[in-house]
């Protein structure tokens, strides 16, 4: 049965990993790990910090209405199209090209 985690539980998993990673590597692992954990309080304290002051009015804008279409709307999808089948042709050149090398 389980009786949750023993004291020689503990010295078995600290002998494995002395054994895996040698016993220089981790002091510097652990150095790693308790300074990644302080930026990440610090990090996490300081969006705390950002909700707590009031947030700034966003600009209110106008869109545009649905109706009315920019200039150029047509010429932008027809280039647009023009670009998608080159990379459809250039894609089916090299799928080619990857079945005779094969």
């Amino acid at each position: 049965m389980l009786n949750g985690l023993q004291p020689w539980h503990v010295i078995i998993v600290l002998v494995a990993l002395v054994l895996l990673f040698g016993a220089k590597r981790l002091p510097e692992a652990a150095r790693s790990v308790g300074k990644s954990m302080k930026i990440f309080r610090a990090e996490t304290k300081s969006m705390r910090d950002d909700e707590d002051e009031p947030a700034e009015e966003p600009e209110k804008r106008q869109l545009p209405s649905a109706t009315a279409e920019p200039k150029g709307t047509e010429a932008q999808v027809a280039d647009l199209q023009r670009q998608l089948d080159e990379l459809k042709k250039q894609q089916s050149a090299a799928d080619q090209a990857q079945k005779h090398a094969s």
